[in-house]
C-alpha cells in the first residue's frame, strides 16, 4: 500500500522576477512513493537544475554564478510546486475507485433486469402518464443537459421550489431528493407521477397508457408477471420500479481525476505527471485546508447526508429563498414517514425489511430544518445551476458562496484552482449523455 506520494512540479511559468528572465521549455517533475518508510525515486525529467548538478563534480569550484542560479531555481520550485503530504495522498486514494460495481436494490425485485431496464427507458420519455400529455421524466431530466434542465428551479405543471437534480450515480445514494423525501429510488420515481405540481398523474392514467399500448403491456407482463390492469396503484409502483431499474444504469464515466487517483495508488509517476498543475493545487485544497472532503467524500464525492443550506449572497436571491419557505429535510422526512410508499410499507420487495432500518429509526424534529442532501460532484461542471434552489449559475460563484474554511477565506487564485480540480471530475460525455431514442427492443 502507498504510504505517501509527493508530486513536485516546477512550472516554466514561474514569475520572471524569480527566474530573472530565464525561459525554460520543460517542467521538472519528480514523484516519490514511500513504501514502508523507504523512498523509491520514480521519475526525473532533464532540466537545467539537473544539468547543473551533473556538472558539479568533486574537486570543481562552485562559482558565484552557479550558486545564484541554483538558489533562483530552488526559489521558483518552492513557489510553484504543489506536493501531496502522506495524509493528503491517503484522502485522495479514498476518493475511488471508479466506476463502482453494479449494485442490486433488494427493495426492487426487477433491479438490474434487462427487460425492466428497457421498459423503464421507454416509460422515461412517455408523456401519457400526465393528463396534459406533454410531461414526462425527460421533460426535466434531459439527456443533452446532463439529465437536468439547466433551470434554477424545476417546472412541471407548476413551478417547484427546488433545482432539478442530475440523474447520475443514484444507486450510490441512501436518500433521494434534496430533502431526502424518498428512501428508495423507485419511491423517488413514483412521487413525481402522483405530484399535482409535476405529472399530476394517477393509477387510472397509468393503466390507460398500457391499455393503449399493447406492446408496452406485453413488456410489463414479461417483467412483473401480471397484467397492468389488475391493481392500478400496484401498477404505478411497478412503473416506478421499472424507471428505477433504468435510472440505476445512468453512471458517469471515468475522468482525468480517476486516472490521477489510480496512478497515485500504484505510484505511477508518469501517469500522475499528466494531471494539470492547477487541478493538483485545487485537489490539495479539496482534501486539505478547504475541508470540502468532509461532506464530499468517497468515490461519488458525497456523504449522502444532510447539511445546512448555503445562504444566498445577494439580497434578491435571499428574498427568493425566503419566499420559497423551504425547510428542507424537516418537511421531507415528515412526508416520508407518513407515506405508504416508503420501505416500511407493503411495496418493499425485501422480505427482511433490513433496508427499512434507516427509515424506521429516522427521528423527525426541528434539528432537520434547513438541511439538504450533499450532491455528488461528479460532472458538477456541467450540471448548474447550483444548490437546492439553483441560486448560483456558475460553478466558480458557487465556490465563492460555499463558506470559508475555519482559518479564513480562500484567495481568488485558490478558488480558481479548486474550480480547475472540479473540472477534472467531468467525464468524456460531459453534458451530452448517452441516449438511445429507439423504441422497445427487448420485449416481445
Amino acid at each position: 500500500m502507498v504510504r505517501s506520494v509527493a508530486v513536485s512540479v516546477w512550472s516554466p511559468r514561474a514569475p520572471a522576477s524569480t527566474l530573472t528572465g530565464a525561459r525554460w521549455t520543460a517542467d521538472a517533475i519528480v514523484a516519490r512513493a514511500h513504501y514502508s518508510g523507504n523512498v523509491v525515486p520514480m521519475r526525473t525529467h532533464r532540466t537545467p537544475a539537473n544539468a547543473a548538478r551533473r556538472r558539479l563534480r568533486p574537486g570543481r569550484r562552485l562559482s558565484l554564478r552557479w550558486l545564484l542560479a541554483l538558489c533562483q531555481l530552488a526559489g521558483a520550485a518552492a513557489i510553484a510546486e504543489p506536493a501531496l503530504t502522506r495524509d493528503e495522498a491517503h484522502r485522495v486514494v479514498a476518493l475511488g475507485p471508479w466506476p463502482p460495481a453494479a449494485a442490486h436494490d433488494p427493495g426492487n425485485r426487477v433491479s438490474g433486469q434487462p427487460r425492466a431496464i428497457e421498459l423503464g427507458r421507454q416509460l422515461f420519455r412517455d408523456p401519457r402518464m400526465s393528463p396534459v400529455g406533454y410531461i414526462a421524466c425527460v421533460t426535466c431530466h434531459q439527456p443533452d443537459r446532463a439529465f437536468t434542465d439547466i433551470k434554477a428551479r424545476a417546472h412541471g405543471l407548476a413551478d417547484l421550489p427546488r433545482n432539478t437534480p442530475a440523474l447520475a450515480n443514484l444507486a450510490q445514494q441512501r436518500w433521494y431528493g434534496w430533502g431526502g423525501g424518498a428512501d428508495s429510488l423507485w419511491m423517488a420515481s413514483v412521487k413525481p407521477i402522483l405530484d399535482a405540481r409535476e405529472f399530476d398523474g394517477n393509477g387510472a392514467l397509468v393503466v390507460r397508457l398500457f391499455v393503449r399500448e399493447p406492446e408496452l403491456a406485453a413488456c410489463y407482463r414479461r417483467v412483473f408477471g401480471v397484467s397492468p390492469q389488475i391493481n392500478p396503484e400496484r401498477t404505478v409502483v411497478n412503473v416506478g420500479k421499472a424507471l428505477a431499474a433504468y435510472v440505476e444504469t445512468l453512471v458517469t464515466g471515468r475522468t482525468p481525476f480517476d486516472d490521477f487517483r489510480d496512478a497515485l495508488a500504484r505510484a505511477d509517476a508518469q501517469r500522475m505527471a499528466a494531471y494539470p498543475v492547477a487541478a493538483l493545487r485545487g485537489l490539495k485544497l479539496f482534501v486539505g485546508r478547504a475541508g470540502c472532503v468532509r461532506c464530499h467524500g468517497g468515490a461519488n464525492f458525497s456523504d449522502g447526508d444532510f447539511h445546512a443550506g448555503v445562504a444566498p449572497a445577494d439580497d434578491a436571491a435571499a428574498a427568493v429563498a425566503r419566499a420559497l419557505e423551504d425547510n428542507g429535510r424537516l418537511r421531507d422526512a415528515r412526508d416520508l414517514k407518513a407515506s405508504r410508499f416508503n420501505l416500511q410499507g407493503a411495496y418493499n420487495d425485501d422480505a427482511t425489511r433490513r433496508n427499512a432500518r434507516a427509515t424506521r429509526h429516522l427521528v423527525v424534529d426541528a434539528s432537520l430544518a434547513g438541511r439538504f442532501r450533499t450532491p455528488s460532484l461528479r460532472n458538477v461542471a456541467v450540471t448548474g445551476p447550483y444548490f437546492h434552489n439553483g441560486q448560483t449559475e456558475r460553478l466558480r460563484d458557487a465556490l465563492d458562496h460555499a463558506g470559508p474554511p475555519a482559518d479564513g477565506p480562500l484567495r481568488a487564485d485558490e478558488l480558481d484552482d479548486l474550480a480547475a480540480f472540479l473540472a477534472t471530475l467531468t467525464d468524456a460525455y460531459g453534458a451530452r449523455r448517452p441516449w438511445n431514442a429507439s423504441g422497445l427492443t427487448r420485449c416481445p
